[in-house]
């Protein structure tokens, strides 16, 4: 049994989630609390193998609340939110860049976007009662980053970035933006596998934190340097020789739309040469075999590190594989990105030997 507890200032939305896994077969429900310390307090009796918790509660918040949880005993946090509020999914991403593991919609209404919400919360209790959660402590970096002249690439090679993410994704990909500076001298093309309900202020909160230029894909727009184009649902993306992006209702991969493989491939195809590609936290192996096939291509490829991972899956897979020429923290990763792209802010990469896969 997967042991749950729920956290929310709402009764009534503590209610139905109570109903909606109380019939489940193998989840209960072992507590409620209708505030953040409350919540802290039955963690420590009932230690649940899963955290159901609001973003936005009187007093400490969601964000509070997850960062106590992180410091103290670490374990999966799912923030449930309501995504027609803005300022709440604000939140929820603070909480998520605080240690939650998954950003789940509250159901709402009738008919099937609200089946698909209820289904999504019990799938991703599972999911996440899977994870292996370490308590956050900021990692220091034993040795810098590799440099460009240490990677198979000249300094400003590399005019694009190609970025797959899944659990645990949203907190890296954070990380990997903020260290890239505003003169960037590449574009970056992103599949983060998210709930649809939230991409749009996913994209703003990805915006407020890097300082750069963050939007939805659209299909035939031009990539520009220093500009983040995340993939929006339903559709499958990649690029075209001109470096225009290509948005398409192709069947999804892997049960996957849009999908890293599908957009590694596209890379691998017209511009693998001038590429950086990197695999971050992610369930799975979406975009495994494909960095491989990247790297044989001479693209430089990254993995992240298993200490900074919320799931080492995806990233674990390509270094597995072979894929991974580095294999490096987000800040790690931010780095050597700025160096091997030949930003004039480039600079805190080491001189020491590159940390090669």
């Amino acid at each position: 049994m997967i042991d749950v507890l729920l956290v929310d200032d709402s009764a009534e939305v503590r209610s139905g989630l109570r109903r909606l896994l109380a019939a489940q077969r193998d989840i209960a429900v072992v507590g409620e609390a209708a505030s953040g310390r409350e919540a802290l307090r039955l963690i420590a009796v009932l230690k649940p193998d899963v955290v159901l918790m609001d973003a936005d509660m009187p007093g400490m918040d969601g964000f509070e609340t997850t960062v106590e949880v992180m410091a103290r005993s670490a374990m999966p946090i799912i923030i449930v939110s309501a995504h027609e509020d803005a300022g709440e999914a604000d939140k929820a991403f603070r909480a998520m860049e605080a240690g939650a593991v998954a950003l789940v919609a509250l159901p709402s209404g009738t008919g099937e976007s609200h089946g698909r919400r209820e289904a999504e919360i019990v799938q991703t209790v599972r999911a996440m009662a899977e994870v292996r959660v370490v308590r956050r402590r900021r990692r220091a970096t034993a040795t810098p980053p590799p440099c460009a002249a240490q990677a198979p690439v000249a300094r400003g090679a590399i005019d694009l970035i190609a970025i797959g993410a899944s659990t645990g994704g949203p907190q890296a990909l954070q990380r990997v933006l903020a260290g890239l500076p505003a003169d960037l001298q590449a574009a970056v093309v992103v599949v983060q596998h998210i709930t649809p309900d939230f991409q749009g202020s996913f994209v703003s909160w990805l915006a407020e934190a890097s300082g750069l230029s963050v939007r939805l894909a659209t299909n035939g727009e031009a990539l520009q340097r220093a500009g983040v184009y995340v993939a929006p649902h339903p559709y499958q993306m990649g690029i075209d020789r001109e470096r225009l992006i290509v948005l398409r209702d192709d069947p999804p991969e892997s049960g996957l739309r849009p999908a890293v493989s599908y957009l590694f491939r596209s890379v691998a195809t017209v511009a693998a040469r001038r590429t950086a590609a990197i695999l971050l936290s992610g369930m799975g192996q979406d975009g495994a075999a494909e960095l491989l096939e990247l790297r044989a291509r001479g693209a430089l490829t990254i993995a992240q590190d298993e200490a900074t991972s919320v799931v080492h899956g995806m990233p674990g897979e390509a270094i597995r594989l072979g894929g991974a020429m580095f294999v490096l923290s987000p800040e790690e990763i931010g780095a050597l990105l700025a160096d091997v792209t030949g930003s004039a802010a480039a600079g805190q990469c080491g001189s020491g030997p590159a940390r090669r896969a």
